[in-house]
C-alpha cells in the first residue's frame, strides 16, 4: 500500500467557488444518519442512501429518534427539528447523486467496495463534484487512484457519535487540490465542526495515535499486568480519559480496531503495530465488544 507524502498546507486560500449546497450521503448506519443529521441540520440538502430499503428506514428512525432527543433536551427548538428533518431525502438509487455538490461515503472499510463505490460515483457525479470518504484508515491516495478526478477526492473523518464529537479529520490525497480542501473545510464549519486537516499517510493522525495505545492496553491485559477494570480506571483517573482503552475499545469494535492495526503494521513495516494475539484471538472467536454484546466487558 503506498501513501505519499507532500508538504501540509494548512491554511488554504479559497481559489474559486466551490459552493456546497447538495450533499448524498453513501451509507445510513450509525456514521452515516449521524453525518446526514449534522448535515440537514447546517442547512444542506441531504440525501441519504443505502443498500437496502429497511437500512435506510433504520437510519432515519434514528435521526429523527436523535432530534426528538435534541427537542427534548432544548438544545433545538420542534420548528428547527422539522425543518431539518424536511431538508432530508433518502432511497437505494445512487443515480440521484448525480446533482449533488459532495458525496460523502460512509460503507464499511473494505478498500474493494469502496474502489468500487468511488468509480461508480466518478461515472454518475457532475464534474465539480467532491467525493469524500469517512474511512478512518484507508488510503485517500489509493481510494482516488480508481477515479478521473483526483483532484476533487478527499477524506473527511468524522468522529463517532457525529452529532456531539466536535473534529473533522481531514485527509488530503496526494493529488487532492487546494480549492477541494478548502471547500470542504468550509462545509464541515458550517455543520458546526472544527476541521483540521492532513496528509495521507496510514492511520492519518487520530488513529496512528489512538490505536497503538489501545493494542497496548490489550497487551497490558494479555500480559496479566492487571484487570480491564484496573487499565481503564488508572488511564481515566490518572490520565484524565473520558473513557479507558479497553471500554473504548469495545465501543469502536475489536474488529475496526484490527483492522486498523493491520493497516498500520502493512503501511508502516514496523513491528511494533503488529495487532496484540488477543485482539485477534476475540475477533476470531467473535468477541467484537458493544456490537457483539461481549468484548473486554458484557453490555
Amino acid at each position: 500500500m503506498n501513501f505519499p507524502s507532500r508538504a501540509l498546507k494548512n491554511q488554504w486560500p479559497l481559489a474559486e467557488d466551490m459552493s456546497i449546497q447538495k450533499i448524498a450521503v453513501l451509507g445510513a448506519g450509525q456514521m452515516g444518519n449521524g453525518i446526514t443529521q449534522v448535515a440537514a441540520c447546517a442547512g444542506f440538502d441531504v440525501t441519504m442512501l443505502d443498500i437496502k430499503q429497511e437500512y435506510v428506514d433504520r437510519g432515519i428512525s434514528s435521526i429523527e429518534k436523535s432530534l426528538a432527543k435534541l427537542v427534548s433536551k432544548e438544545r433545538m427548538t420542534q420548528q428547527d427539528a422539522d425543518a431539518a428533518r424536511a431538508r432530508i431525502s433518502s432511497g437505494i438509487d445512487r443515480s440521484v447523486c448525480s446533482d449533488s455538490d459532495l458525496v460523502i461515503e460512509a460503507v464499511p472499510e473494505i478498500l474493494a467496495l469502496k474502489i468500487e463505490i468511488f468509480q461508480e460515483l466518478d461515472q454518475l457525479c457532475k464534474p465539480d463534484c467532491i467525493l469524500a470518504s469517512n474511512t478512518s484508515s484507508i488510503s485517500i491516495t489509493e481510494i482516488a487512484a480508481a477515479t478521473n478526478r483526483p483532484d476533487k477526492v478527499i477524506g473527511m473523518h468524522f468522529m463517532n457519535p457525529v452529532p456531539i464529537m466536535k473534529l473533522v479529520e481531514i485527509i488530503n490525497g496526494k493529488d487532492t487540490s487546494e480549492e477541494t480542501n478548502t471547500a470542504v473545510i468550509q462545509a464541515s464549519q458550517q455543520m458546526g465542526k472544527t476541521a483540521l486537516s492532513c496528509n495521507d499517510s496510514p492511520g492519518f493522525v487520530s488513529n496512528r495515535i489512538l490505536c497503538p495505545m489501545l493494542n497496548e492496553a490489550i497487551l497490558t491485559f494479555q500480559e496479566g499486568v492487571a484487570q480491564p477494570e484496573a487499565i481503564d480506571g488508572i488511564m481515566k483517573l490518572g490520565m484524565n480519559h473520558p473513557i479507558g482503552p479497553l471500554a473504548l475499545s469495545d465501543l469502536i469494535g475489536l474488529d475496526t480496531l484490527l483492522h486498523i492495526m493491520n493497516v498500520l503494521h502493512e503501511g508502516m513495516g514496523d513491528d511494533k503495530y503488529a495487532p496484540a494475539p488477543l485482539l485477534i484471538q476475540m475477533v476470531e472467536d467473535g468477541l467484537l465488544g458493544r456490537k457483539s454484546g461481549k468484548g473486554f466487558y458484557e453490555y
